[in-house]
This record gives C-alpha cells, sequence and structure tokens, in this order.
C-alpha cells in the first residue's frame, strides 16, 4: 500500500515538474520575443533619425540649388547690362569721332572765311559773308554736338541720372584733345543737364532737335 502511495505521489510530483517546465518554456519564449521586438524597435528608431537626417539634408540641398540659380540669373543680368554699356560706349565713341571730323572740317572752313583777304582781293559779297557767318555756327554746333556726346557717355559710364551735370573737367576726359572746345565767334558755352543739350550764347548756335 505504501508503494502504491509513493508511486502515485511521485508521479503527481513529475506532472507538476512538468507543467511548471513547460511555464519556464513559455515565459523564455516571451522573453525571447520581447528581446526580438526591442531590438526592431531600437532599429526603426536610427532609422526614423537617418530619414530625418536626410530630409535635412535635401532641404539645404534645395535652398543651396535655389541660390545659384539666383546668382546665375543676376550673372547673366549684369552681363546683359554690360554688353549693353559697352555697346552704348561704342556707339557714343563712334558719334565723338564722327563730330570731330566734321568739326575739323567746320574749322577748316571758319579759318578760310576768317583769314583776311589780300588787299586787291574784292569785298565779300553778302552771300559769301552769310557764308562764312553759317561756317563759323556750323563749327559751334558741332563743338556742342561734341560736348553733348561727351555727356552723355560720362554719364552712361558714371550711372549719372538725366538730372545731372557735368563739370568741363568731368567732361574733359571724353574729348579728344582732354579740353572742352571754345565757340569760334567767342560765345559762351552752358552745359547743362544730361537730359537737355548744351547751349550756345550766341543766337543761333542751336543744336537741332
Amino acid at each position: 500500500m505504501a508503494l502504491v502511495t509513493g508511486a502515485v505521489y511521485l508521479h503527481s510530483a513529475n506532472r507538476k515538474k512538468d507543467t511548471e517546465l513547460a511555464a519556464l518554456r513559455a515565459v523564455s519564449v516571451e522573453a525571447e520575443q520581447l528581446r526580438t521586438e526591442n531590438a526592431e524597435l531600437k532599429k526603426a528608431q536610427v532609422s526614423q533619425e537617418e530619414i530625418e537626417r536626410l530630409r535635412k539634408d535635401n532641404e539645404d540641398l534645395l535652398r543651396l540649388r535655389n541660390e545659384v540659380r539666383q546668382l546665375r540669373n543676376q550673372q547673366q543680368q549684369l552681363t546683359r547690362q554690360l554688353q549693353s554699356a559697352q555697346t552704348g560706349a561704342q556707339q557714343q565713341q563712334q558719334q565723338i569721332q564722327r563730330l570731330l571730323a566734321e568739326n575739323q572740317q567746320a574749322r577748316a572752313a571758319v579759318q578760310a572765311a576768317q583769314a583776311p583777304p589780300p588787299a586787291s582781293a574784292p569785298a565779300l559779297s553778302p552771300e559769301q559773308q552769310a557764308a562764312a557767318a553759317q561756317a563759323v555756327a556750323n563749327a559751334c554746333i558741332n563743338n556742342l554736338r561734341q560736348i553733348d556726346g561727351a555727356k552723355q557717355q560720362w554719364a552712361l559710364e558714371n550711372s549719372k541720372t538725366v538730372d545731372a551735370v557735368p563739370t568741363a573737367e568731368q567732361l574733359a576726359a571724353y574729348l579728344k584733345e582732354k579740353v572742352l572746345p571754345t565757340c569760334p565767334a567767342g560765345g559762351k558755352y552752358t552745359i547743362k543737364r544730361v537730359a537737355e543739350a548744351p547751349t550756345c550764347s550766341i543766337p543761333g548756335h542751336v543744336l537741332p532737335q
């Protein structure tokens, strides 16, 4: 009887032990799953931080690209302005050269008209006197053209407004002889604003509109 009772007790103890072992295995499996999940969560967190860093890098890249595009647009605009200024300066220079040539011709005509005639030469006719006066006026008008051309070139190269008034010394740098010309008839020149044509004090010595 005692043997039977011991066998029953031993069987019961073994079953209890098996139950506890099964419970321990279940806890161990659950713990391993938790460790695995925790590791995956840590990896997910690292990936999120990497995504955030990449997003910031992308924003910086877009900002830099935008700045580069703006700089390129500004450079293109400055290049166009420079080309326009160079073209304007060349045109002004060509105009000044043409006016210088015309002025030389007009001076030659004035000198010929003002040269004293020989004692035996007849007096000038009214038509000849008018032609001589016109030659003097033409020489003065050519001077006014040179002054106006130098004034426009001065304003262009120095970014002046239409209300700016240069001095004679400032305009001299843009003239061939580096000095403001004078009226062959003794008139007085007034430079005036950039938007206005220079004038002579003698009536009739006026730049055409």
